[in-house]
């Protein structure tokens, strides 16, 4: 089996990259999904971060409000660190749960937005960063109904794109067209599959 861990700032554009992993064949663990997994209501990770931040975290049907949990969180990095505490560990877990199902010569992808920010690119055969210029993200950002404050404030929360450079096997430029952005994963991908086969 073959681990890539996937990162890139907030904007970057990892979800398309991981989406074509997925098409071509790759075991594909979204970190993001996974993360809404864990704080599902009923679970104990949802309970935990009531506990820690309070029922206006919560919507009136029992399940979490993020975007008000995530206002809280980018604006206070003492809370955003006592959130991680509680998520981190369960994201782990049940991405290690996903990655033992997959085949032994499978090539499991895992998207990781702050892979260089928990320094993890040692748990990964392969560290893949895919990048776009800031201008670019803050437009897609916009596109998705994130105000540019707070778009800029999770940005500034983030890795530089020097420190994710730096632990990178492989950079994806994304600020291009989508098919500049499946020639460079299409090339990826044939890289990848040739390793996992031996």
């Amino acid at each position: 089996m073959l681990r890539v861990g996937l990162t890139g700032g907030i904007g970057a554009g990892k979800s398309a990259v991981a989406a074509r992993l997925r098409e071509l064949g790759a075991v594909v663990i979204d970190s993001d999904v996974v993360a809404r997994e864990v704080v599902a209501p009923g679970t104990p990770g949802l309970a935990a971060v009531a506990e820690a931040f309070g029922a206006d975290v919560l919507r009136a049907d029992g399940s979490l409000d993020r975007a008000r949990l995530g206002a809280l969180v980018f604006a206070d990095d003492a809370y955003r660190r006592r959130l991680e505490q509680i998520t981190h560990p369960l994201i782990a877990e049940r991405a290690a749960q996903l990655a033992h199902g997959a085949a032994a010569d499978a090539v499991v992808v895992q998207d990781v937005p702050l892979l260089v920010e928990k320094d993890m690119a040692g748990r990964f055969d392969v560290v893949v960063v895919v990048q776009a210029p800031r201008q670019v993200r803050l437009e897609r950002l916009r596109e998705r109904g994130l105000p540019e404050a707070e778009a800029t404030a999770r940005m500034a929360a983030q890795a530089s794109d020097d420190d994710r450079r730096a632990v990178a096997d492989v950079v994806i430029d994304n600020g291009g067209t989508r098919e500049s952005l499946h020639e460079q994963v299409d090339r990826l991908w044939a890289r990848l599959r040739k390793r996992s086969q031996g």
